[in-house]
């Protein structure tokens, strides 16, 4: 069986938010559609091990930020590869609180969505949150980010939580002079270089600056090691 097949479903990309009491949280996700649209409902799915999905359950309430096609990676790994058990994931980011205490991220997104849970499912490692959407703005028009774009063009990955996670398998006829990062799987392509972090393409691993870090994890160079 061929999982890979799995990556020929469209996906986009969004942050999910929500609240337990005074406390917030928000994580990425590619799993948000429309249900319905007389009463407008959409659907998310959220690992049950995530804090986010502890929040939904408590509060019945979550948000989503639509990301834009430009959002840089730094944006998509503060909310996707660090825990809000460790850290305040909204120290650095913009955003306003919905009509229900709900953060929403303002930069580098298209449009919001704010949602009441009305019914919840149990997919074995997920739930699935039906809400009936309570509020939604529109914040600057664009082309949204999408999952295929952020893999092939970005360059970016998806932690093991991620529903449509699949363990890489080895690849044939890879570049010697690419590095993986070993916290996120992000890989460093020299011919691609990091432009988004003023790298220019065609700058070997060894070349970059001493304080260079993973642009979705912000993991050191010493972190990274050569592929094979």
């Amino acid at each position: 069986m061929d999982l890979h097949a799995l990556y020929k479903i469209s996906y986009g990309l969004y942050i999910i938010t929500s609240k337990k009491g005074e406390q917030t949280n928000g994580q990425i996700a590619n799993t948000v559609f429309q249900i319905s649209s007389d009463p407008a409902t959409v659907a998310i799915s959220i690992n049950k091990q995530n804090l986010t999905n502890e929040f939904i359950r408590e509060s019945k309430v979550f948000g989503v930020s639509i990301l834009a096609q430009e959002a840089p990676l730094s944006l998509i790994g503060n909310f996707g590869f660090k825990s809000g058990r460790d850290v305040n994931k909204f120290n650095e980011v913009n955003y306003k609180k919905s009509t229900s205490g709900v953060p929403l991220i303002t930069d580098h997104v298209l449009a919001c969505l704010e949602a009441e849970v009305i019914n919840e499912v149990d997919a074995e490692t997920h739930h699935i949150f039906i809400g009936r959407i309570t509020n939604a703005e529109v914040f600057i028009e664009g082309v949204p980010m999408t999952y295929a774009y952020y893999q092939q063009v970005k360059r970016g990955t998806v932690p093991p939580t991620a529903p449509n996670y699949v363990p890489k398998q080895a690849k044939e006829n890879e570049k010697m002079n690419s590095y993986v990062c070993n916290v996120c799987g992000y890989v460093y392509d020299p011919a691609k270089g990091d432009p988004e972090n003023g790298v220019a393409p065609g700058t070997p691993f060894d070349k970059l600056p001493d304080d260079w870090t993973c642009p979705v994890c912000s993991a050191g160079k010493d972190e990274f090691s050569q592929k094979s």
